[in-house]
């Protein structure tokens, strides 16, 4: 048994299960992957109040944490909570003033109140505000992979994401973003490794540039 193995924690995009991971692909030898689920959020909970029940899930010492999209935003708060030997950010922001206009723009106006979340997942029309124009393919894909569907967790998720406050990035943080993000564009973020060619979901579409990405970060001084 390797006792020096690195534990490496996933949190997954809004929605999404640990199944966003499967085309990461990492040596067994020297890292030990694992993925947090979702936990079921109460109505009035705050975001650093969640979190701190999501980083109890962060059992092992010197650990990377690893958030993608929402869980990128989620990750950070985690963090808090946490001792960490390094933390990644992918597809995601740092603070509130990276998100785009229009996602500011439905944050304060509260705009968030009018989307039915019982059909967020499943309507295109949705899908698409939230990503952009999508094939009906692409949908097909996101149908299998965003799959959390309780109310209360969208309902507290989504406004979260649009309404979050944090106005200075912590320090220490790795961002992988693409340029071609749809979701949180490029123009808007700030000190990132930018992937040339790289969407929202290229955690998914570029798995093995994302493995190896991680595993520089890891090994950076």
């Amino acid at each position: 048994m390797n006792n020096n193995k690195t534990h490496i924690y996933f949190v997954p995009g809004l929605a999404a299960g640990k199944e966003i991971f499967e085309n990461i692909n990492l040596p067994e030898s020297r890292y030990t992957l694992h993925v947090i689920s979702w936990l079921i959020p109460s109505k009035k909970e705050t975001i650093a109040q969640y979190a701190k029940r999501m980083a109890a899930f962060v059992t092992e010492k010197n650990a990377v944490l690893v958030g993608v999209s929402f869980g990128g935003l989620v990750a950070q708060e985690m963090s808090v909570f946490l001792e960490l030997k390094k933390l990644i950010i992918i597809s995601s922001i740092k603070t509130k003033f990276e998100l785009s206009l229009k996602f500011k723009l439905t944050g304060v106006l509260k705009l968030y109140k009018l989307i039915p979340t019982s059909l967020f997942l499943t309507s295109k029309t949705y899908i698409s505000f939230a990503l952009g124009p999508i094939s009906e393919k692409r949908f097909k894909m996101y149908q299998k992979y965003l799959h959390v569907r309780d109310k209360v967790y969208l309902d507290w998720a989504i406004k979260n994401m649009l309404c979050w406050k944090r106005e200075k990035a912590l320090s220490g943080v790795y961002h992988i973003h693409g340029d071609r993000d749809q979701v949180f564009p490029i123009a808007n973020i700030k000190n990132t490794i930018t992937i040339a060619g790289g969407s929202h979901i290229m955690v998914l579409t570029r798995g093995s540039v994302m493995s190896q990405k991680i595993v520089d970060i890891i090994n950076h001084n």
